[in-house]
């Protein structure tokens, strides 16, 4: 059945999520506030600074007219950094009108407050005004999804009836929507792996290889469980897409921005230089202050995190906090005692 979907946000990966929609006979509209790239997605049909040389559907339309945008809409997807989330939320409330499921595929946590992107959204949208609020995470580059290249993702809500019904607004024959009741793991589980992923990128950056990269991945993987599990999260949740499955494709690849930062910072750039030249958000930059002091908060022991935020914050190193982590305390790989809270948690 025909939907009418709008999404906020006009950047690579919002952009790629249309064209997945579109593909499924969907109307959707794309909302931005810059009005050249608006009116190159109209004329042109491309969205040349995200997705060069991808031509998209000319049924793809797009506007800076958020009232228009919204206007009659089933679901409303917000693709936008994490930092103007709630401020566009804000615009968005007095708008919704029908009922419509809201819907977020953004990765990161919210400065000062740490809330995660859907408590944000509870904060600002009035409940009466939406039918629920749905995540959709998991290994995903924006670029390979515009060449309709094989990718499986996770539609996360308590509410699983919810999470069916963008379930069935997206998946396709290249695209495909798993669903998880898990709203707490798949977004720490989102946000987290970049955080990972800068560290990985440094790592490249300094010449290191397969071993320092798995081991970084692996060890990475069992800070975000630790520390989404205090939270409340599923364990079993970050061994699937949006855990594991996340954390591998941006470990692991030119695409991901975080991934480039974190390179560029082993090869010495500065983060100042780096962030003005990326042209997109790092993600990852802002989402290790946010891990660093929960994971204070909670008493919880992320060394991998730490490092990574003594690089970017507090002017370390690289190679002398990869020298601590390595020369730290020997101990077993599993924790007796973690393992048995979190089979605690999961039962």
């Amino acid at each position: 059945m025909k939907q009418k979907i709008a999404i906020l946000g006009a950047g690579s990966w919002g952009t790629a999520l249309a064209m997945v929609l579109q593909d499924n006979g969907h109307e959707v509209c794309l909302w931005g506030n810059n009005a050249s790239q608006i009116e190159e997605i109209n004329t042109k049909h491309m969205n040349h600074q995200y997705l060069p040389e991808v031509i998209l559907n000319d049924e793809i339309y797009a506007t800076t007219n958020l009232t228009k945008a919204l206007l009659g809409v089933n679901a409303v997807l917000f693709v936008l950094p994490t930092k103007v989330i709630r401020s566009v939320a804000k615009q968005v409330a007095p708008l919704l009108e029908g009922n419509p499921v809201i819907i977020h595929a953004s990765k990161g946590l919210e400065q000062e407050s740490y809330l995660r992107i859907s408590e944000i959204l509870k904060q600002e949208l009035p409940k009466e005004k939406y039918q629920d609020i749905v995540v959709l995470s998991g290994p995903s580059h924006a670029e390979e999804v515009a060449k309709q290249d094989l990718t499986t993702i996770t539609a996360a809500c308590a509410e699983l009836s919810s999470a069916q019904i963008v379930q069935q607004l997206f998946s396709n024959s290249y695209f495909r929507v798993y669903t998880n009741t898990d709203v707490i793991g798949v977004e720490l589980g989102a946000a987290l792996k970049n955080v990972i992923a800068v560290g990985a990128g440094a790592l490249h950056g300094l010449g290191y290889g397969d071993n320092a990269k798995a081991a970084l991945m692996t060890r990475g993987l069992t800070e975000i469980s630790r520390l989404g599990v205090a939270f409340g999260a599923d364990p079993l949740t970050f061994i699937g897409l949006s855990g594991v499955g996340d954390l591998i494709v941006t470990c692991t690849s030119v695409h991901s921005r975080n991934w480039r930062a974190g390179d560029q910072l082993g090869q010495g750039k500065s983060l100042e230089n780096i962030l003005e030249n990326m042209g997109m958000v790092v993600e990852g930059v802002e989402t290790c202050k946010a891990a660093y002091k929960l994971a204070q908060s909670k008493g919880i022991e992320m060394p991998i995190t730490n490092a990574v935020y003594n690089i970017l914050y507090n002017g370390k190193n690289i190679k002398a906090e990869i020298l601590q982590l390595m020369e730290r305390e020997r101990k077993s790989e599993v924790s007796l005692k973690s393992h048995q809270e979190q089979m605690e948690v999961s039962q």
